[in-house]
């Protein structure tokens, strides 16, 4: 009898055991990178014998000990639709498959920005219908460990309802090289906004690097669960630190009365992220508030109350009553008071703020946050009282290094492709110069992972937004950032970047124009991959010459020449400096193949800037072929980011 169960629990345990799986990339409708060995995979059985048929080919293999199999087609041309066939103890048909050219798009919010949302939207998802053109969209997920199957995605076809969704810089990137090549296109889209590039790099990678191997030396190899206990022990005792309170909601109900006592709040700026403030890593939510004084005049009269932006939902208060509520990230906040709600002397706004994820709190345009009555319009920027109520337990992607790698980046190693695409460093502005370091770090660590030798690597400089006012004068983190950026490009091998600061919005960070940014991109990828004669670039700086009180610049990328978009011919956006390092705005005009720059205060200048600035929108020096010049600087003066190194919260 023993031997009859014994016998039967082996064949339970053998069919329970038994079928082979795959990684979610290869389903139906899934796109394969042409011309290259053709890499497949899945699990099994240890041991189990595995078939994999594709067009007219048959491979033959066997899992390992660990049940792991692995297989390389031979390369085929672009074509299909085709079915893959998987074979072992049970068998799995792969539906509707393409060959053509398949694409990478990474990053934070600027990639992860959909169809849906960019200018023009309704008539760009009107024209989306082409089932040749396909992503897939890797679900967000973080893992404190590499995994090897994705949380969730799938490959949709470009059409009207689906279209939406996708990364918009992905899809016009796409659209392009189809419009070029008339092949299928596959990008895979996994991207999360908000997020750093340590996040998106793996351990192995810092631990083989002298600029973070001390840091990631400290980086706990715990299980996730345990990774959230430890951070929620470290973030709730510094805040409760900060606002010498404890952590809770209790008694949450009387913070939007106007007669609380607020006294013992700590205060914070306004508009501005706690992220970038007190409550760095913070996700939960946040009570603030600030006391306005109005006169007798202004009361008992209709008022509109704008909060510039708040990440992610607010419940907005007025002497304790509801004017409004909203969970939209990246909408205005722009509330009808209606009369009899405020009153003469002090009045009281108290905001409860939920962060989910990524940066938190009131952000936006300082225009935009103000109260405006009949006759005069008040101001809101300045210090707000807060007080930290809950701790979200959940971590983020940036709470450590490597959390977005492990879950979003290795389950689809060593999946075959053509290059990436790659949107971010506005999480990473901050430490600019660190990022050169940094930014090398992950896309060698993505080669290494891959074996693919060293695939094209293209991305996206930072676009304008005036986020912290920065300038020549006083520090500009984002053009430090961009300098970073072009470091990267003209240091690693393969990858290149496009300009997109004259397609950008000095108010917000997520530019709506995503169109010409795929453009470029896509002009990149034709000339350096598909062998197509076309301008990619615009105009990058080579070396300058003092000529009495002028400096003369020259440049690479000229394309058929220079030009400024201003139509009266003048250029914008350079300032120069004498020794003193002090730089003024300065007179430039274009000769020849040449950019003279003067300013008539300066007799013996010795640095130019250009584009110098958060907000560099204003600068306008092209090619003829349409693409803008890359900011830069002639001098190599300490950056205000130099010596800002990251770290995690212990």
């Amino acid at each position: 009898m023993k031997k009859c169960l014994a016998i039967l629990f082996l064949i339970l345990g053998v069919y329970a055991n038994a079928n082979v799986t795959m990684p979610l990339l290869f389903n139906d409708g899934m796109v394969l990178q042409r011309n290259k060995p053709i890499s497949v995979w899945g699990w099994a059985d240890a041991s189990e014998k595995i078939e994999v048929h594709f067009n007219k080919q048959t491979i033959k293999t066997k899992a390992d000990k660990s049940g792991k199999w692995f297989i390389y087609l031979k390369p085929e041309i672009a074509g299909g639709p085709y079915k893959m066939v998987i074979k072992g103890k049970n068998t799995i048909s792969i539906n509707d498959v393409l060959v053509g050219e398949v694409w990478i798009c990474s990053g934070q919010s600027n990639m992860e920005f959909t169809v849906g949302q960019v200018i023009n939207a309704e008539q760009e998802i009107k024209e989306a219908d082409n089932p040749l053109i396909r992503q897939f969209l890797v679900e967000k997920d973080i893992s404190s460990t590499p995994k090897s199957i994705l949380k969730s995605g799938s490959w949709k076809e470009s059409n009207k309802s689906t279209v939406g969704s996708f990364t918009a810089v992905g899809y016009f990137f796409a659209k392009k090289i189809y419009a070029e090549l008339k092949i299928p296109i596959g990008i895979i889209n996994s991207s999360w906004g908000g997020t750093c590039v340590e996040t998106w790099t793996s351990r192995e990678a810092f631990e083989s690097s002298d600029e973070f191997k001390d840091m990631i030396a400290e980086v706990p190899k715990m299980d996730k669960d345990s990774l959230i206990k430890k951070r929620l022990e470290s973030l709730t005792k510094r805040i409760e630190s900060i606002q010498g309170s404890e952590i809770n909601l209790q008694g949450e109900h009387q913070f939007k009365n106007p007669n609380f006592n607020d006294s013992s709040w700590p205060e914070m700026y306004a508009p501005k992220l706690w992220e970038n403030q007190q409550l760095s890593n913070l996700d939960g939510v946040v009570w603030m508030r600030k006391s306005i004084v109005i006169s007798k005049e202004d009361v008992n009269k209709k008022a509109i109350l704008e909060l510039a932006k708040i990440d992610d939902q607010d419940i907005t208060y007025i002497n304790g009553i509801q004017v409004g509520t909203n969970n939209q990230y990246d909408k205005k906040r722009i509330y009808e008071i209606p009369a009899g709600i405020l009153k003469e002397g002090t009045n009281v706004i108290a905001i409860r703020i939920t962060d989910y994820s990524g940066g938190g709190g009131i952000f936006g345009d300082e225009a935009d946050f103000k109260l405006m009555l009949q006759n005069i319009s008040i101001p809101l920027t300045g210090q707000w009282k807060f007080k930290v109520g809950e701790i979200k337990t959940e971590m983020s992607p940036n709470s450590y290094p490597d959390l977005l790698y492990n879950a979003m980046i290795n389950p689809l190693v060593p999946y075959a492709f053509q290059g990436v695409l790659w949107y971010q460093g506005e999480a990473n502005a901050t430490r600019a110069e660190q990022y050169k370091k940094a930014f090398s770090l992950m896309i060698n660590d993505w080669r290494k992972k891959w074996k693919q030798g060293n695939f094209p690597f293209y991305f996206a400089q930072l676009s304008s937004f005036d986020e912290f006012g920065g300038n020549s004068k006083n520090g500009s983190i984002w053009a430090e950032l961009r300098e970073a950026q072009s470091y990267t490009a003209e240091t690693v091998p393969n990858s290149a970047m496009c300009v997109t600061i004259d397609i950008g919005n000095s108010k917000d960070i997520h530019p709506t124009n995503k169109q010409d940014v795929g453009r470029r991109l896509a002009a990149i990828a034709l000339n350096k991959v598909y062998g197509q004669d076309v301008v990619f670039s615009g105009p990058t700086f080579k070396s300058m010459e003092v000529k009495s009180n002028q400096i003369v610049l020259t440049f690479n990328n000229l394309g058929s020449g220079l030009m400024a978009s201003d139509r009266y011919g003048y250029l914008k956006g350079f300032e120069i400096a004498g020794s003193d390092k002090v730089f003024h705005y300065a007179k430039a005009y274009i000769s020849g193949n040449n950019v003279i720059v003067y300013c008539d205060t300066i007799q013996q200048p010795v640095a130019v800037h250009y584009g110098w600035a958060d907000d560099a929108g204003d600068c306008n020096l092209y090619n003829t072929e349409g693409f803008p010049a890359s900011p830069f600087r002639t001098d190599t003066w300490d950056s205000i980011t130099k010596g800002v190194e990251y770290k995690f919260e212990n």
